[in-house]
């Protein structure tokens, strides 16, 4: 392997404590931030606009992102920022929104600070956007020069955010261990860069397999404890770490590749990243003929209802289904090909195929 190893270790700060978002107006006066874009959601803006603060001095553009982090959308968006002569954006929700404040903050030359709303992805740590085209598929990420400039954590709203999509998030972050894995484990040599994303990959795995059961059981009490903060802090900054310090050695390998390939079916639509990433884990598991690992991560699977099948995700395939997505995880960029393992479409057809069967016994 020979691929990219800059480090982009984290935001130029970053905050996780009850009461952080009351400081947002303090943090844009010390970067001398007074016009700015608010992107936001709108499920997710109802959930959290309780906590946002009020900006006294601040001139506030409040836009709704439109669904999707398209190259569409982010043109749309550098064009109202110019238009409005902003100087700044401040992202407010899930990995979409962080993605798409990210981009426009690339395109315009200016400052992000992201308040996660969700600790689905690592988004709002990382300084790269995943791109979709209008019809929902995966195009492409585009990895910035500029780290972010800020990352505030308000406990309390992702406390009340749905489980389903911690639990998602929980099966995204679960996922750099084994990609991480299949790329450093290859390596003779081990730099002090990989290392450190070597070991947030592995934290990543531990925290999640032994905090993860009491997290959600937190969310569902509506009381935040250790363990719960642990696994927000796991799913946004030790799984950015990963990336961060390793590029593409801690970025992505089979697991992605597969939720890419899947993408092209609108049934997968329905499904979260984090699902379909948790079962392209098992599929990259199954190339590397790791059965071992798959049973046991299959009780922890069964227990936070992360699916071990297509048949868990309501997906039946077809024989020419399971061929075209084969044929777009194997297409030459994608990253399963930083795996050891020789892949075709072929192998991956056959993956999914043994996966499926083997799950019918589950």
């Amino acid at each position: 392997m020979n691929q990219s190893l800059i480090v982009r270790g984290a935001p130029q700060e970053y905050e996780c404590r009850e009461g952080a978002w009351n400081d947002l107006e303090a943090h844009l006066n010390r970067r001398k931030l007074k016009r700015v874009m608010i992107l936001h959601g709108k499920d997710s803006w109802e959930a959290a606009k309780n906590y946002f603060p009020s900006l006294v001095n601040i001139d506030a553009l409040f836009v709704y992102y439109g669904g999707e982090c398209t190259d569409e959308k982010t043109a749309e968006l550098k064009q109202l920022f110019e238009q409005n002569e902003l100087e700044g954006i401040v992202a407010v929700g899930g990995g979409k929104i962080a993605d798409l404040g990210k981009a426009v903050a690339n395109k315009c030359q200016a400052p992000v600070l992201i308040l996660p709303t969700l600790a689905a992805t690592c988004a709002a740590y990382t300084p790269l956007s995943v791109i979709y085209d209008q019809a929902g598929s995966m195009v492409r990420y585009d990895v910035f020069a500029q780290s972010n400039a800020l990352v505030l954590i308000e406990p309390n709203v992702i406390l009340n955010s749905p489980i389903d999509l911690m639990i998602a998030g929980i099966g995204d972050t679960v996922a750099k261990w084994y990609e991480a894995d299949a790329m450093i484990s290859q390596l003779a040599v081990q730099s002090i860069e990989i290392q450190v994303a070597d070991f947030a990959a592995q934290k990543c795995r531990e925290i999640l397999l032994y905090d993860s059961q009491a997290a959600l059981e937190a969310m569902e009490k509506k009381e935040i404890n250790q363990a719960f903060l642990n696994v927000v802090e796991t799913n946004i900054l030790l799984g950015g770490m990963v990336g961060g310090f390793g590029d593409d050695y801690g970025r992505t390998a089979g697991a992605h590749s597969i939720h890419d390939a899947l993408t092209i079916l609108p049934e997968s639509h329905k499904q979260l990243h984090g699902n379909k990433v948790a079962y392209g884990v098992l599929v990259q598991l199954v190339i590397e003929d790791k059965w071992d690992e798959i049973e046991q991560l299959i009780p922890f699977y069964q227990q936070l209802k992360l699916p071990i099948s297509l048949k868990e995700m309501q997906m039946t395939l077809t024989d020419e289904e399971y061929q075209r997505v084969a044929e777009r995880a194997a297409e030459p960029h994608e990253t399963i090909h930083y795996m050891k393992e020789k892949i075709t479409p072929n192998v991956v057809k056959n993956a999914m195929l043994q996966l499926e069967a083997a799950m019918k016994k589950k």
